[in-house]
């Protein structure tokens, strides 16, 4: 924010509560002196540059004695809108992020100003040079990621990461078949305790180094070293074994049929072995990191990728403060009317159903009530799915019972009465104790929180809602006994279920005591020796523990969706439903002919 907008906001924040436009207040220099922290000549500065920009009319008082007048002649909502759009079109963008936090800013105001960043940033292509860059700008509402395969947690590290790195193989989950990555071809033996991969030629890593195989043993290596949040899925190797540079085989302690799941996961992706990834992310990936900061992180086209390379040349995504009102992911271009105008013309969204749901798990390293089964019971009627989403509907798509939308139809569904959730409290010995439920700072988590909030003081149950904006484990164990979470399975549901029971990285094995995480890790020990079916009911069994025990409280499953202009074009979403960048482009709208000219297309050959 520029200092003249500055000091107009310290002036009516001083003299115009609500401002009133057009309305003369009477002032003296002397007064204005000490609103604007500066001496009497400065004070006329700043008035004649506020008059410059049409922001003031002053008219100061003749005679010492007599008071002068201040006029605003525009309203602070077209003064940060005028001031956003001068910071985007000189590119300072940090600044305008800046002064969209700013406490004058809030509720509506915050949400048109928002709408107006993203329409002012979106697509950009600088046609003018022979060599332009098609360049697409995000925002994002959650700072930088931890781009390391080896501890990936949430879902848009994981989408990013797979933007940057590949893996030996990938999972196709329309057919439920897997295909060739940076391996064009594997096979196993018998038993499935041995895997040959064989490489693709001439693979560049984005710092100009051919992949070898040293490479993927030591990848593997490393998640072993470094205690990876993916080390139980190792635990079954024996040996890796290379064989040449293109070349590499994989032995294990016993038959592993969910080996190529492993392969094909975001944590087996491949990295080069002469960098540090942690401090230089770098990868065989369509897409190369060109810069990373608290404000921004920019990916360029990687142009020597194996695959296809991606049509758009970067993209930048810019990190905004946590607003409790962003929900939607933006992909907005210019020219397109605000984000949060969802019924405008010049946009579309798309709709997506995302494998997993909302839920609530009770944190058992607290003691508290909330270790009672009947209280937990109790607010499994509170939050109850079919009411959650009768009551707040929004993207809350269907009820849920497991994490797989299949499973939760399976179920017969019927509304609780609040009546019925009054008699468990009772009968759970409750005594008025305070239960602290902790919510992430985000639309969807906190309109639950406080509907929650208000069912459970219909019946007498005492919750404190505790927002908080990262994931970090001892906190949670220490403030929260309740915990409003959500969990977006991959396209490999198998995985991402499997993933999600023994990962040491994330809500489940934060809230959960050491037996309850050592019964789950019992019953999956031997998942990756059975065959799919087996394996399936097996997974569902497990999930099926935690359900019984209510450790969980399931809420409903999601649908998500994306804004995106109709300008954009090979729009597919990609894992966990993001947009997938690399097979994005942008059309420009189709010249018009000059005058006299026709312009024709050569017929097609016969």
């Amino acid at each position: 924010m520029d200092q003249t907008t500055a000091h107009y906001l310290r002036l009516t924040a001083a003299l115009n509560t609500p401002v009133q436009i057009h309305e003369p207040i009477p002032v003296t220099i002397g007064g204005l002196s000490d609103i604007l922290f500066c001496t009497q000549r400065n004070v006329k500065f700043i008035l004649r540059r506020l008059e410059e920009k049409r922001l003031i009319d002053w008219q100061p008082g003749r005679g010492r004695g007599h008071t002068s007048e201040l006029t605003f002649l525009r309203s602070i909502e077209e003064v940060l809108e005028s001031n956003l759009q001068e910071l985007i079109a000189a590119g300072r963008i940090r600044q305008g992020i800046e002064l969209i936090g700013l406490p004058e800013v809030s509720g509506p105001l915050k949400e048109r100003l928002l709408a107006l960043l993203n329409k002012q940033m979106g697509y950009h292509s600088e046609e003018e040079s022979t060599s332009g860059l098609d360049i697409l700008r995000i925002t994002r509402n959650r700072h930088n990621e931890k781009l390391d395969p080896a501890f990936v947690y949430r879902a848009f590290e994981a989408y990013l990461i797979g933007q940057l790195c590949s893996t030996l193989v990938s999972y196709d989950t329309v057919h439920d078949v897997f295909l060739p990555g940076l391996a064009h071809m594997w096979e196993a033996n018998k038993d499935c305790t041995s895997y040959m991969f064989y490489l693709r030629k001439g693979v560049r890593f984005h710092h100009g180094r051919v992949m070898t195989a040293r490479d993927v043993k030591e990848t593997v290596q490393r998640l072993i070293d470094i205690q990876s949040s993916a080390l139980w899925h190792l635990r079954d190797l024996k040996q890796v074994e290379v064989l040449g540079d293109h070349r590499i085989r994989f032995d294990l302690h016993r038959p592993n049929h969910f080996f190529l799941h492993l392969l094909s996961s975001v944590d087996m992706s491949i990295i080069p072995y002469d960098l540090d990834f942690q401090t230089e992310p770098c990868g065989t990936g369509p897409y190369r990191l060109l810069k990373m900061n608290e404000d921004v992180m920019v990916l360029a086209a990687f142009d020597d990728y194996y695959g296809i390379r991606p049509l758009l040349d970067r993209v930048e995504i810019w990190y905004l403060p946590p607003y409790e009102n962003i929900s939607e992911r933006m992909y907005q271009l210019p020219g397109c009317e605000p984000a949060y105008a969802p019924g405008d013309e010049t946009n579309t969204s798309m709709d997506y159903s995302a494998l997993g749901c909302r839920y609530i798990i009770a944190n058992f390293h607290k003691p508290g009530k909330h270790h009672s089964p009947l209280l937990r019971e109790t607010l499994g009627l509170l939050y109850h799915p079919v009411a959650l989403i009768r009551e707040l509907g929004g993207n809350r798509a269907t009820p849920a019972s497991s994490f797989l939308p299949w499973m939760s139809r399976s179920r017969q569904w019927k509304e609780p009465l609040l009546s019925d959730a009054q008699a468990l409290l009772e009968q759970s010995g409750y005594q008025g104790e305070e239960l602290i439920l902790a919510y992430p700072l985000r639309k969807e988590d906190h309109e639950e929180a406080e509907w929650l909030h208000k069912r459970a003081d219909q019946i007498g149950l005492k919750l404190r809602l505790l927002p908080y904006t990262d994931f970090d484990e001892a906190w949670i164990r220490k403030e929260s006994d309740l915990l409003i979470a959500e969990e977006v399975l991959e396209d490999d549901w198998q995985w991402g279920l499997l993933n999600y029971l023994v990962n040491e990285s994330n809500f489940l094995h934060a809230c959960l005591l050491e037996e309850q995480r050592g019964m789950l890790h019992e019953l999956v020990k031997d998942a990756t020796t059975l065959p799919a079916p087996e394996r399936i009911a097996l997974l569902e069994h497990t999930e099926s523990v935690m359900r019984d025990n209510r450790w969980l409280l399931y809420g409903c499953h999601m649908n998500k969706t994306a804004l995106l202009s109709q300008s954009l074009f090979g729009v597919h979403t990609g894992p966990f439903g993001f947009l997938d960048i690399s097979k994005v482009w942008i059309k420009s709208s189709f010249p018009e002919a000059s005058s006299g000219e026709k312009r024709t297309l050569p017929a097609p050959h016969a």
